[in-house]
């Protein structure tokens, strides 16, 4: 045991706690909620990097934290380690993510990083043991290191094109040997500052074969998880090949991945790319590629991407509506995407701040199971394209041709006057519920 979390005990479900308790009022593990626990259907994650790496910087100030496992040793990230599964002891939460250079020390050169990878990836195995919480996915950082600073899969050199897919085969070994249910990419700089220096064709077929390479080295180890794709808009390049959820599912039919790889999408990039969270889940789930999802949320009023913990139930609660519509998580769940603010210092704001969330998040949830249940929303949705249930509607959608279109226009006189979209009934229907 370590004394970072001295004297804060395990968080329980207690809806009468006084206010000033550290307490869940809302998320009770094994309540019912839409066919399934509570906790089944959130699948909660903690992340690793924002929780336990990041040292509380931001563009333009530098680490406000100060944490006893700030070293790169083994031992520094082995105490790192008896940290993480303290909290979620603390927090019971059912899953954890990790990059690679969240748990080990940079080594001198790869084999050295690798060698201190193994390691570290032994010894969560070994913590994992007598531990509820579990590895939801597992990834590779290939955007912090300088090495990378021109992008990873699409990097001019062949050489880091080389390094990062040596990068990502260990990562997938590490998930594989875990026990984790999904292996997540995303490509944090995989974009391009200027088309001066930038030939668009090249990076985008090589980013192709680099998923190519993942899925058939997914398949030949056996691992049955996921592969996820992380969209991330414009930040911190100009422009990023996987900009939205749109652009990753063209870029997945390019290459003959649509039915291999699905995808992870956050709140906070959804917002950069000029959508809300539950568009993207939406459209996501409509091309049947939809995983899993990054909780979180921006600044609205800052122009990047802030990563605080959500506090929004409407906006939670349209978002798990889209989840739950679809059927609800497979092997996704929700992964907190989150930090503190860099005036937050105590162990103290990082647990409250988890707590917050994961009653925010069941609020939310719960209200979007109601919503489901009650019909609204899918009756009013069905009674607006009930149009096109019709036989003629039909006929023109399957085998109409302009010239056919257009004669019967004419013959029938059809002059269709506008209908009410009841955005506003509606959204006020949704108010009822959160």
């Amino acid at each position: 045991m370590t004394d970072f979390f001295a004297g804060i005990e395990p968080v329980r479900f207690d809806p009468e706690a006084p206010a000033d308790a550290l307490a869940y009022r809302h998320y009770d593990p094994d309540e019912m909620v839409g066919g399934k626990r509570l906790e089944d259907q959130l699948r909660f994650a903690v992340a690793w990097w924002h929780s336990f790496a990041w040292p509380g910087g931001d563009p333009f100030g530098g680490q406000t934290f100060e944490r006893p496992w700030f070293e790169d040793t083994i031992e520094a990230a082995k105490l790192k380690a008896d940290v993480a599964f303290e909290m979620f002891g603390i927090l019971g939460q059912p899953f954890y993510c990790f990059h690679d250079a969240d748990i080990r020390p940079e080594g001198a050169n790869f084999s050295e990083s690798q060698r201190n990878f193994e390691e570290i990836v032994d010894y969560l195995g070994e913590k994992m043991q007598s531990a509820k919480t579990k590895l939801l996915w597992g990834t590779a950082n290939l955007f912090s290191h300088r090495r990378f600073m021109a992008g990873a899969a699409t990097n001019p050199d062949p050489d880091v094109f080389a390094y990062s897919a040596a990068t990502v085969k260990s990562c997938i070994d590490a998930t594989h040997k875990l026990g984790g249910q999904n292996y997540v990419l995303w490509g944090g700089r995989e974009g391009y500052e200027t088309l001066l220096n930038t030939d668009l064709a090249r990076e985008r077929q090589q980013a192709g074969r680099f998923l190519q390479m993942v899925v058939d080295y997914k398949h030949k180890i056996g691992f049955d998880g996921t592969i996820l794709i992380e969209p991330k808009p414009q930040e911190p390049t100009k422009h990023q090949y996987d900009y939205d959820v749109g652009t990753v599912y063209s870029f997945l039919k390019d290459f003959g991945l649509e039915g291999e790889v699905k995808m992870n999408i956050e709140q906070g990039h959804a917002i950069l790319a000029g959508h809300s969270f539950e568009h993207e889940l939406a459209l996501a789930s409509a091309l049947g590629i939809l995983g899993s999802i990054d909780m979180n949320r921006n600044d609205y009023q800052s122009g990047w991407d802030t990563d605080q913990f959500p506090n929004n139930v409407p906006e939670v609660a349209l978002a798990y509506y889209e989840i739950l519509k679809m059927g609800g998580f497979t092997t996704g769940g929700t992964n907190f995407d989150a930090k503190l603010r860099r005036q937050s210092l105590d162990p103290m704001d990082l647990v409250a701040a988890h707590v917050g969330a994961m009653d925010i998040c069941a609020r939310g949830i719960k209200a979007a199971a109601a919503m489901l249940e009650d019909g609204g929303l899918e009756t009013a949705r069905a009674e607006r394209y009930s149009g096109w249930d019709g036989a003629a509607a039909q006929e023109m959608l399957k085998s109409g041709t302009l010239d056919s279109i257009a004669e019967r226009v004419v013959s029938q006189d059809i002059n269709p006057r506008p209908q009410s979209g009841r955005q506003e009934i509606l959204e006020n229907y949704v108010s009822r519920f959160v």
